[in-house]
Formats: structure tokens, sequence, C-alpha cells
């Protein structure tokens, strides 16, 4: 019997099906009101709530309960409380309120703040995210109640990941259905974004893992040669699954439909060793959690099989890195798709707005969309001759592309369609043709009911580049909500609109290779920005036209926007400096002393086989090469070590960042290539690191 058919689904989330059974009716109708945005969250009603959740959770083996919450630091963060509460007599009794359901005070002051909260002021809140569901968490023996929370300071700034994405979810509803009550829609009250981040990641066998300690460190090799076989055969990419690789799947499956993620395609990737996983749509918050849990489930389940699960977006160098594609849209309460183009989008005023805003928006705000995906790791993948590309584009697709023409002359007045699909043979039947190909290549692509973003990092929180798309297309929509309250025949004033915007920002839309170096200088020719760096993409997020931008719908403030700039240009230094360091230690300790021991010998095989009077040569030939690039090596190792001081001794955050980048990273990549070469060229068993064949073909 499977997981599913048993019940296994959901069977560890506190969700509505559960909440109904726990709580008096009219509790649960009351915290409706609340999940709905009708009302706030009374604190009788939090009690009641909290008792059930208590009972619900310590039925399933639990004995605490934690804020969940999502600080700067990218990956999530959990304090533990028991239930157990002492009496005066001497007993003790299990009790859970609603104030500790409501609220937590984790130390602020230890996780990223830009400068937000001195070291000295330390006390910080976690608030419950209400509208995600509560879980329990089973890890080995220790059983948790998991309540996913926001995370602000004393005097109220977000210090997290989650609380600019919910109120970028109010921005968003707010200014859509503004546009929707001027297009003639009275039903729908409220617009959610929605989201499906598909996963990518690699799976190492244990043994290597712990031999490595760049990617102990830092997740990624820092060295490691060419192997003679890569992804060039092309027969990883949704080839037969190896046995061990399936089991570990099938086990991660079951843990995460435990949770409620609804886990539901899984496949080999293109570079060997490398898999993804996709979840189906739901709620962007539940979503932004879901994926979290699915990063974390991926790394302890893939430990049970004797694996490490790798989510560093370029652990191998030559071979694909790996990122989310997160496919995003917009539904109604009513249940309407607003990016679903129906059977004639040329007809489909609502569709062509909602369409028309997320060009808006990606064209208008394309540097702070950058920005919201530049971390270290990125940007090792972005315009590094894999997908995506650093310059953002928008894919439409044939139909869409020729409708989108179409309004820049006037009006659209039909639809390409797909039709059918012969494949000539007389037992296969005729499959029915979407109306566009699909472009893999393209960093912004609408895929059929939804856009898919595919420059997201694969360890990366969704929560960020979400809230930031949320609000450049409720930025767009706003100011279309603007004319069309104001136009005495909406329907005209939204056709000048149409065609106002398929004008001024056809240059965003591009249905070609995103590959190809002739992109690169037509996108420029179109003055499209190419933000390669880390440290430039992240100076683009706090310019005055963005602060004004998040100010405006109330999704940071100012000195939000300013902290979170200084936090992530302190993370890729430090990041940096870490790899940088740990290249060191490695070159130092184990790489200088293996090429020195394989020196020795060649010099010892040298002398023997001159004594024996025979030509030594082809010895003395490669004594020579090893030597020159062990004294290339120890020069490098110098050179790097400059260049971290260097760097080390900048001051101002962008400083730091920009010679981590120009000075320290070229500094590695010089010291990498020689270290490389030596690899190539040493006795195998005195190598002494995993090599990439053994890496990314032994399980």
């Amino acid at each position: 019997m499977s997981a599913c058919e048993a019940g296994e689904f959901g069977r560890n989330v506190f969700n509505e099906m559960t909440m109904r059974e726990c709580l008096p009716k009219n509790v649960f109708k009351s915290l409706k009101k609340t999940l709905d945005g009708e009302q706030p969250l009374d604190p009788v009603t939090a009690d009641v709530i909290a008792n059930a959740m208590k009972d619900w959770a310590i039925a399933k083996g639990a004995t605490h309960f934690c804020h969940w919450f999502q600080p700067m630091t990218g990956l999530t963060a959990e304090k533990h409380d028991a239930f157990i509460s002492p009496r005066a007599d001497g007993r003790t009794i299990m009790e859970f309120s609603g104030k500790e359901l409501i609220r937590g005070e984790p130390d602020a002051s230890s996780f990223p703040s830009g400068s937000l909260r001195a070291t000295f002021e330390a006390r910080g809140y976690t608030a419950w995210d209400c509208t995600s569901p509560v879980f329990v968490k089973e890890d080995g023996k220790n059983t948790t109640l998991y309540i996913p929370c926001a995370f602000c300071s004393y005097t109220g700034e977000a210090l997290d990941k989650k609380t600019p994405l919910l109120r970028s979810m109010d921005a968003l509803s707010k200014q859509a259905i503004r546009v929707l009550r001027a297009l003639g829609d009275m039903t729908a009250t409220r617009v959610t974004a929605t989201m499906g981040p598909e996963q990518e990641y690699f799976l190492i066998d244990q043994a290597f893992y712990a031999k490595r300690l760049d990617l102990l460190l830092t997740g990624r090799t820092l060295f490691g040669a060419k192997p003679p076989r890569g992804q060039e055969l092309e027969d990883h990419y949704f080839g037969s699954l190896h046995e061990r690789v399936a089991t570990f799947m099938s086990e991660l499956n079951r843990e995460l439909w435990k949770l409620g993620v609804t886990a539901k395609t899984q496949h080999n990737e293109v570079a060997p060793a490398q898999y993804e996983l996709a979840p189906v749509f739901s709620t962007i918050n539940v979503a932004a959690d879901h994926n979290q849990l699915t990063m974390d489930t991926l790394q302890k389940v893939a430990r049970r099989h004797g694996f490490v699960c790798l989510l560093h977006e370029k652990p191998f160098a030559g071979v694909n890195g790996s990122g989310k594609h997160n496919n995003w849209s917009m539904c109604t309460d009513t249940g309407l798709n607003l990016l679903d183009p129906g059977e004639t989008p040329h007809d489909n005023m609502v569709f062509l707005v909602m369409l028309c805003a997320v060009v808006q928006a990606v064209d208008k705000y394309a540097k702070v969309l950058r920005a919201s995906v530049a971390n270290a790791g990125n940007e090792h993948r972005l315009g590094a001759n894999e997908a995506p590309p650093a310059i953002v584009s928008v894919f439409l697709g044939e139909q869409l592309t020729d409708i989108f023409e179409q309004l820049a002359k006037g009006g659209a007045k039909n639809s390409k369609k797909g039709g059918q699909l012969k494949l000539g043979s007389s037992i296969l039947p005729p499959l029915p043709k979407d109306s566009t190909d699909r472009n893999r290549t393209s960093p912004f692509a609408f895929t059929g009911n939804k856009f898919e973003f595919r420059m997201v990092g694969s360890s990366q929180s969704i929560s960020g580049p979400s809230f930031v798309l949320n609000t450049i297309v409720a930025d767009t929509l706003s100011d279309i909500a603007d004319v069309l309250e104001k136009a005495d025949d909406p329907k005209a004033a939204a056709q000048k609109i149409l065609q106002d915007i398929a004008t001024k920002h056809a240059r965003i839309v591009y249905n070609g290779d995103n590959y190809t170096e002739e992109w690169v200088a037509e996108a420029a020719r179109r003055g499209l920005p190419n933000i390669r760096s880390t440290y430039e993409a992240v100076m683009a997020f706090p310019t005055p036209e963005h602060v004004a931008l998040f100010t405006k719908h109330g999704v940071l403030s100012q000195g939000e926007m300013l902290a979170r700039t200084e936090i992530l240009l302190e993370g890729y230094s430090k990041q940096i400096n870490i790899e940088a360091q740990t290249m060191l230690n490695m070159a130092k300790r184990q790489i200088l002393p293996a090429c020195c021991e394989f020196a020795g010998k060649l010099g010892q095989s040298v002398t023997a086989v001159s004594g024996a009077g025979v030509s030594a040569e082809p010895q003395k030939k490669l004594l020579k090469k090893v030597s020159d690039l062990i004294a290339a090596m120890e020069t490098k190792i110098e050179a790097l070590e400059k260049a971290v001081a260097k760097a080390a001794g900048m001051h101002g955050a962008e400083k730091h960042a920009q010679s981590y980048h120009d000075d320290v990273l070229p500094a590695m990549a010089a010291l990498r290539q020689t270290a490389d070469e030596l690899e190539t060229l040493v006795e195998a068993k005195l190598w002494p690191l995993p090599t990439y064949a053994e890496m990314l073909f032994m399980k």
C-alpha cells in the first residue's frame, strides 16, 4: 500500500481538515475569518487553538514546540521549548498558550541585521504566520511542533525573508483587485500569488564528501581537473534512475508527503549526479516554507542513504549548475488564474492586462529582479554559458508574441492555434500541439498559464525573489488601476494601456537562444542590463527608484533596504573569504605535499634509471614539468594570500565585496588552474582528493 493510500499525505500537518476535527465550530469559523483577512486573531480564540495544537502534537509524540522562521542567513532557524510546565506542588503539566503560539522571542542581535540591531540589543520577536500550516517534524527520536513565523526586531523592522513576502502578497492583491474592479469583476475579493518551485540538486557518496574540505566548508569544489567524461553524451538527463538514487527518492517523497509538501515530479537532470524535484503549485508563502522543508529533507534523507545532497549553485566546474525554476502566477479567491490565456487570448482583456503588467514590470525593474537572485554561488552560474544568462528578458512564445505585436499596432484580433501533431505511425495517436514551443534558455518565460523565473539559485530561499516579483507587478498594476479608475470607458482605456506597454516594452521580449554571444550584443543594443557580478547587482537594490518602489507599497522601508544591502554584500564577502581560506589550506597542506612527494619519487627514478646506464629523459621531462608547476603554485598561493589581505583591509561593505570579486576570485582561479594541471600529472594513488570522475559517476 502506498503512502498516499495509507493516508500518509499531510498526516503531520495541522491543516484545515485537522482543524475542523480538533477545534470547536465557532473557533474554527473565527480562525477562517482571520485566515481570509477579515479580522485579527483574538486572545481567547488563540488559547483554544493553541491547546488543540498541543493535544494533537503530543498525540504524535511531540514534547516541544518551536517558532520556525527564516532569518537573513538564507536558512531557517528554530528555538525549541518544552510543553512541560512545573507546578508548585512539584508536579508538571503539559501547557501551550495562545500567547506562546502567537509570539516568540529569539535573540535578534545574533542574526544578520545590517546594523538595524546593535550587538548589545538582543530583543526580537517571532510572529505566527497563521496562513502557513503548523506541522510536526520528526528528527530521529525527537518530535517537535513547528510554527511557521515571521521575524522582526524590537523596533518593528523585518529581519527575515517571510515578512516582506507577506507584505508583498497584500500589495499585489490590493492592486490586482483594483484592476479587476475597473474591468468589471465584482466577485473576487483577493488575489493570491502562487508558486511551484522546481528544485535542482546533486548527490554524491558521503565517503567522497568526507575527504573534500572544500565541499565540507563551502559546498563547492575549489579544485578538480576536468574528467574524461562529463555531460557531453547527454545521457543522464531523464535517464533511468540508479537503484540507490530511486530508493532515496522514494523515502524523500514519503517524508515530504507527511509534511504536506506535494512532491510530484522527479528525474535525472542534465549533469551527472544531478537531479530535480518539483511540487504542485501552492500559495506563495506556503511554497516558500515548503521549499525550505524540501531542502532540509533532501539533506537529511540523503545521509540515511550514504549520500550528501549538494545545493550549491555550482558545486562542480565544467558541468551544469543547479537552480530553482520558480513557476509564478496569480489566482483569485473565486478560482480564476489571471495568467490563463483561455481559448482566445486575444480577446481575454483581464489576461492581456495582467500579462502586459508583468512584461512592463520585468522591463522596468530588471535590475532589482536581477539583484533578488544575487549571491556568491549564483555568480558562477548566471551568464556562465548555461541557463539562464545574467541578462533579464521575457519569453512569450509564438502565439503571445504575435498578440503582443498586434497590441502595439492598436489591438489584437486573432490568436494562433496549436493544432495537432501527427507522428506518421498508424498505431500512434495524433497529439494536441501547444500554441507555442518552450524556451529553456530564457530567464523569465511564459509557460502556458504562468511565468517561469529561472534565475533563482538552488540554495536560495524563494522568498526574496518572490517578494520582489510580487512588488514590481503590484507597482505596474497600480499605475494601470490609476488610469482605469478615472476613465469614462475602462475598456477603451485598457486598450490604450496595452498598446503603450507593447510599444514601450517590446525590447524585453526575446524568444531566441539566450546563450549566444549574438544575444549579448543584441541585448546591449536594446539597452538591457547585463549584470554579471554579485556586488554590482546588489548595489542596484537600494537606488532611489527602488527605495520609492518598496516604500510605496509598504514592503520594505528605506532602512530595511539598506540593511539588506549590507547583509547581502557582507554575506558575499564572507563566503568568498571562506572559499579562499579553504583553498589555501588545501593547497598548502594537501596538494603541495602530494606533488612534492611525487616529484621526489620522480627524482629517485631519474637517479635509478640513469645509474643503470639508460636514458632518463622522459622522467626528467616530467620531473621538470611537475617542478615548474609546483613553483608556479607556490607563487599563486602567495598571490592569493596578498589578494585576501587586500580585500580584508578594505573599508565599507561595497568596496569589501568589490575587492573579493576583482582581486580574490581571479587569484583563486589562477591557483586552481595550476593545481588542476598537476592533478593530471601526479600519480593517482598520491593525489589527496577524490576526483571529479569518482564523485560524479560512482554511486
